[in-house]
């Protein structure tokens, strides 16, 4: 037998997605909320990723730690996470722990928002912040995303910043959570050995009391323009470049096409840019990925090199963007759809990573493709296909963001 797939809403609005796999040997399931950090307003930045970090301090009938006993009683692997344009949270466990996984979860989405927990966990979002500020590539993408993106909402950063995060209080997080944390912008995915009817019920009575409150996403237009940013760090050893050019949204069907193109370009291993900067050593890192948003999507070029050859691996990066699809062959695409099927594939065959999957379908409503479908997806990419892509969205000659951080002059 193999994957059936299932949906239902609730009264509410809540979704509930499963894949329902009766040869697999674990189950997972996920709370997905569509909101993360450009669905706040600039003086609460930082809210949703805070606001993780809470749901995990207890509730009203759970302590801190009893949601994570339980969770440890339970033998799950469980985790959460925040980005611009979502926040999840799910556990991985036995097929016949599920149920109270669920239980466990839905609790966690009720918080308790105590006032010692938020000035406590406070601290512990500032220390993160401060960690990233201590990573280069950090302290570039983040005034770089702010530079191209400008008063669009997409510009907020995930963590917010230690002032935003400083100021902000209990009463604000509370007032954003009543609104994001809607039934109606929360999807919940199941996958693995799962009844899905049962859980399904069980859903609806830990969650269908839940009031929904009809908020929306706000899709401002972006005005692009071209941004020249250069930051001179006293911290940096090395030069650090970054290039951000516009891409297919998430819900454009050329997503497939552009992933294909960035990998083209930029993979970790054996892509054009390895073969020009790192394996010849010009540079330490050099990447090109696609990040496809909720009505926008970005390309991002990124490398780090001595401060001396700074000047050659822009020029080489520049000249790789104009003529890749020279460089291109069928065989460099056939590898590339091989490589990319496989990580699909590896990433489907557990619950986990199906459980996942599903989350991101539900937030973006994307349509459900089975993974076999998602495969043939990927393997139907021609040079066409890559180029549309390239000439739809071209890489230079066009609005772009090009950033630097190099270490400052004595």
């Amino acid at each position: 037998m193999g994957v059936e797939y299932k949906q239902a809403t609730l009264p509410n609005g809540l979704t509930v997605l499963g894949e329902i796999d009766p040869e697999a040997h674990t189950a997972a399931c996920g709370f997905f909320v569509r909101t993360g950090a450009r669905d706040e307003s600039s003086d609460i930045m930082g809210v949703s990723h805070f606001l993780e970090h809470m749901l995990f301090k207890g509730t009203a009938t759970r302590s801190a730690a009893d949601v994570n006993l339980e969770f440890d009683q339970l033998g799950a692997e469980y985790n959460a996470f925040t980005s611009n344009e979502m926040t999840g949270y799910w556990a991985w466990v036995l097929p016949e722990n599920l149920p109270a996984a669920a239980d466990l979860l839905a609790d966690i989405m009720r918080p308790a928002l105590r006032d010692d927990d938020f000035n406590s966990e406070r601290g512990v979002i500032l220390e993160e912040i401060a960690m990233y500020q201590d990573m280069p590539f950090s302290r570039l993408y983040d005034p770089a995303v702010e530079a191209h993106y400008k008063s669009h909402p997409l510009s907020n950063r995930v963590l917010g910043t230690t002032e935003t995060v400083s100021a902000m209080t209990p009463e604000q997080m509370r007032a954003y959570f009543d609104q994001r944390y809607s039934p109606d912008c929360i999807t919940v995915t199941l996958a693995g050995r799962i009844e899905f009817d049962a859980m399904t019920a069980d859903i609806k009575r830990l969650c269908g009391s839940w009031e929904p409150t009809g908020a929306q996403r706000e899709h401002p237009e972006l005005q692009r323009s071209s941004v020249d940013l250069t930051l001179d760090d006293e911290r940096a050893a090395r030069h650090y470049y970054m290039m951000i050019a516009a891409a297919p949204p998430i819900q454009d069907e050329s997503r497939y096409a552009a992933d294909i193109l960035a990998h083209l370009i930029g993979d970790s291993e054996g892509s054009l840019l390895y073969w020009a900067l790192v394996d010849p050593g010009l540079a330490d890192e050099a990447q090109f990925w696609y990040d496809g948003r909720d009505g926008l999507g970005e390309f991002y070029a990124f490398a780090s090199c001595s401060p001396e050859r700074a000047e050659q691996v822009e020029t080489v990066i520049n000249d790789t963007l104009a003529h890749f699809l020279d460089r291109v062959t069928d065989d460099d695409l056939e590898r590339l759809r091989n490589k990319i099927a496989t990580l699909v594939t590896l990433h489907g065959e557990r619950p986990a990573g199906r459980m996942r999957r599903l989350g991101k379908l539900g937030v973006y409503d994307l349509p459900y493709r089975t993974l076999d479908e998602e495969l043939e997806r990927i393997q139907a990419v021609t040079l066409a296909d890559v180029r549309a892509v390239a000439d739809a969205f071209p890489l230079t000659n066009t609005p772009t963001t090009t950033a630097r951080l190099r270490p400052q002059s004595p």
